[in-house]
């Protein structure tokens, strides 16, 4: 898995006054270098396209990235290195007439990687751990791209895997207290998010999740955006044992959920701060609500439908001095009702990140 974000912001120290110094030989690359990447130093000699460039980021630091000093600070650092040990799973439930369900998860997919920053721009990849230490569990992919400032969010994630499931509930079928391996699944999930955040003065997403920022006294918002996902799902239950097909509910052996969403998010997010600038507890929730189209390869065909989808997000985060830690959760949710079924399919995922700021 490989992964980029960004979390705007140029720091403090930057960003207030040029700080006069002595003027450093050498090119303006060479310059910011041996000055410690001192941006706002009048001694760098910037050429005209770089010294353009820096202009139009200090427009956008003003415009998107201003905080009330009283509840959100920069921490004061312009490099960021992180370590991130990234474990998701995904889940199925299908309910049928009769109050008869299907309830399927998959193994523990793991991924452990390493980013590192410089103010705006943050670039990293992950490794799949399963693989490297000798537990394959299955055939996947995912990468994802995000963009934090104060006034709003953006992602795109991407999603895909084959096999490695394991059915947990068939119906009145008796597992008899275990699971039975079904490998028979394919899902591929693309979503795409933007949002706005319209308490950006006092709350700042950026100090719960890109630890970019100190959030000093308790803060939320209400969050409104938009988002699309892309759902491309395959249950084949033809291959399983005879004597499990028959408590299979339904009309079908196989159910295709494939289909487009495209909602309004309408949610809302708080900061909880234990310590100012020590510990910080986040609770984020996103329900979106919209238009689904889905596609003939359907089960239930080609249809307009209502779309009912809903992400949730917590963060615990520890800091001291430089150094950082925190444990991030997510948990992103479809809802999709069928005509004589409702199918939900998720994705939970629990990260644990350290890293330093210098």
């Amino acid at each position: 898995m490989s992964s980029a974000s960004l979390a705007l912001g140029a720091t403090e120290a930057d960003s207030i006054m040029p700080v006069s110094g002595p003027k450093h030989s050498g090119n303006w690359i060479k310059q910011l270098v041996d000055n410690g990447f001192k941006l706002h130093d009048p001694s760098i000699n910037y050429p005209r396209f770089a010294r353009f460039c820096l202009k139009v980021y200090d427009w956008g630091d003003r415009t998107f990235n201003s905080y009330d000093s009283t509840y959100v600070v920069s921490t004061g650092k312009n490099w960021k290195i992180t370590g991130k040990s990234y474990n998701w799973a995904e889940s199925y439930f299908m309910q049928f007439t009769g109050n008869t369900r299907l309830h399927m998860i998959s193994e523990i997919y793991s991924d452990i990687g390493a980013s590192i920053g410089f103010m705006a721009v943050n670039v990293g990849h992950t490794f799949n751990a399963n693989d490297l230490f000798g537990n394959p569990v299955a055939s996947r992919k995912n990468w994802d791209y995000s963009f934090t400032s104060a006034l709003f969010a953006a992602s795109i994630n991407y999603t895909s895997t084959d096999g490695g499931v394991r059915i947990t509930k068939f119906g009145d079928f008796n597992l008899q207290g275990h699971s039975f391996d079904f490998n028979s699944v394919k899902q591929e999930t693309t979503s795409a998010n933007m949002y706005y955040f319209f308490n950006h003065r006092k709350y700042s997403q950026a100090a719960a999740y890109c630890y970019s920022k100190y959030q000093l006294k308790s803060a939320g918002s209400l969050i409104v955006g938009l988002n699309f996902n892309k759902q491309n799902i395959d249950l084949d239950f033809s291959a399983l044992p005879s004597d499990m097909l028959t408590y299979l509910p339904g009309k079908h052996d196989r159910y295709t959920f494939h289909y487009k969403d495209y909602n309004i998010i309408c949610g809302y997010a708080y900061n909880w701060v234990l310590h100012p600038r020590r510990w910080l507890v986040n609770a984020t929730v996103l329900p979106a609500i919209g238009y689904r189209h889905t596609y003939e390869n359907s089960t239930d065909g080609k249809k307009d439908m209502f779309s009912t989808n809903v992400t949730g997000l917590f963060s615990v985060v520890y800091n001291h001095r430089s150094l950082f830690a925190s444990l991030t959760g997510r948990f992103d949710g479809n809802i999709y009702f069928g005509s004589s079924y409702t199918f939900m399919n998720s994705i939970e995922s629990l990260s644990l990140v350290v890293g330093a700021r210098f």
